[in-house]
């Protein structure tokens, strides 16, 4: 079975919507697209690299494949050819327009074609943006892998990564690395559901 790992840009406060531009992602009239920008760091693409991995397909919400197909394939260097070669599985309810390859749609039931696509051999499957994805994945205990690059801003609105309706879970964390850029690049492990306790206890 393969891994899926989340990787995301995100705010202190939560937000992951629009970290690479203005005009990424304006769902909901948002403007404070680009806010990850003027926070560029070396260390952040290597971070980001080895996320990915030598070897990976890509799995993506419908909105976040539309903004890559419209990008990536225009551009040149090492993630772009990575990008373009990987397979893409995207969740969508217009797989006829899916242009981006190669390409395979989830299906009609999202959870059950994933679960699906993760029993094949292959290499770990990574999801980058996608926030209702995301949170399907997490709520359905599916994703392995978590790293998120922590920015120090604070943004207020915007599509989030935590969702108010999903279980409680606890992840570990397995690495830690900080740019000079004041990013945190934490990567997270699944473990399961929340637990819980008083400090009472831990004075016993």
């Amino acid at each position: 079975m393969r891994k899926i790992r989340i990787i995301e840009h995100i705010s202190l406060d939560g937000v992951i919507q629009a970290p690479g531009g203005p005009d990424e992602d304006r769902d909901g009239d948002y403007s404070h697209g680009g806010w990850a920008v003027p926070h560029a760091d070396p260390a952040i693409g290597e971070a980001i690299d080895a996320a990915y991995g030598e070897s990976f397909d890509l799995l993506l919400g419908r909105h976040t494949y539309d903004i890559f197909a419209g990008y990536w394939p225009n551009q040149r260097g090492p993630m772009a050819d990575s990008l373009n070669a990987a397979k893409k599985f995207v969740a969508t309810h217009r797989p006829e327009s899916l242009e981006w390859g190669p390409v395979n749609d989830l299906g009609s039931d999202i959870v059950k074609g994933i679960r699906r696509v993760k029993l094949k051999d292959g290499p770990d499957l990574v999801v980058w943006g996608s926030s209702t994805l995301t949170r399907v994945l997490l709520e359905e205990g599916l994703a392995d892998e978590v790293p998120l690059l922590v920015f120090p801003v604070l943004l207020g609105t915007g599509k989030r990564f935590f969702s108010d309706s999903g279980a409680p879970r606890e992840l570990a964390l397995i690495i830690t690395k900080a740019a000079s850029s004041g990013v945190l690049m934490n990567t997270y492990r699944a473990v399961g559901p929340l637990r819980t306790g008083t400090f009472s206890e831990l004075e016993e």
